[in-house]
């Protein structure tokens, strides 16, 4: 039964979050099963553009450490503020949503050949937290059932307990500058006086994930009109 209810949960994932969740966990499955390493995933501007090893363009999002408190804390977060999102202000727009997967990895990989960062994928996360925040800013947020604030609080909360943690804060100021340029292009900018929108998905990525909408100048034929179908008997009766 257990079983059965984890199926359908996953299942019932939106498809983008379902994919990049499930990325994530099998990578990290694959390094605790030595089957690879990390040095084969960490993001490497000199191995990328001399030695063409480009998959660790994408690989450097999916490994977020070893089995531990830090992995399932980044994937409860992935998870839930992903989930949120594209069944959220990205319902019906999938294809937007990915554009945004896009356009934030580019922005972080720009910042990574500028810094010593091996891994995005907590930085990805942030931005992820961060956009969801500032769209859901009346939302009251309980953080361990210490602290009590509203959403758009939320990604300075987890940099703290990540200082607090003792790790480095770069990572999230990243991810947080990263959603914050997202959230003004897409929702602030376009909305003030002489703004306009600058984000705009290509229309390939349109064809591949939104499902086209009906024309509404569509006449059917006379015959393809429901009340001109005919019934169950007669269908069976119909020669081929």
């Amino acid at each position: 039964m257990a079983y059965q209810g984890l199926a359908q949960e996953y299942l019932g994932m939106p498809a983008v979050t379902r994919a990049y969740t499930t990325a994530c966990v099998l990578t990290t499955a694959a390094v605790q099963l030595e089957f690879i390493t990390p040095f084969q995933l960490y993001f490497n501007p000199d191995l990328i553009f001399r030695k063409l090893q480009i998959w660790r363009l994408i690989t450097n999002f999916l490994f977020f450490g070893p089995l531990g408190f830090s992995f399932f804390f980044n994937m409860i977060f992935l998870y839930r503020y992903c989930r949120m999102l594209e069944e959220g202000s990205f319902r019906g727009r999938t294809a937007d949503f990915v554009f945004m997967f896009l356009f934030g990895g580019f922005l972080m990989t720009l910042f990574g050949l500028f810094a010593s960062l091996f891994f995005l994928g907590q930085a990805f996360t942030i931005m992820l937290v961060y956009v969801w925040s500032r769209r859901n800013p009346y939302i009251r947020m309980n953080f361990f059932g210490l602290l009590n604030f509203q959403a758009p609080f939320l990604p300075w909360v987890l940099m703290g307990f990540s200082l607090l943690l003792g790790n480095s804060i770069i990572i999230d100021l990243l991810g947080i500058a990263v959603g914050h340029i997202y959230y003004f292009l897409e929702d602030v900018f376009p909305n003030q006086p002489g703004g306009k929108k600058l984000l705009l998905t290509p229309s390939f990525l349109k064809m591949v994930f939104d499902t086209p909408e009906e024309d509404p100048n569509y006449n059917p034929l006379p015959e393809d009109h429901p009340e001109n179908q005919p019934g169950e008997q007669e269908q069976q009766q119909r020669p081929l």
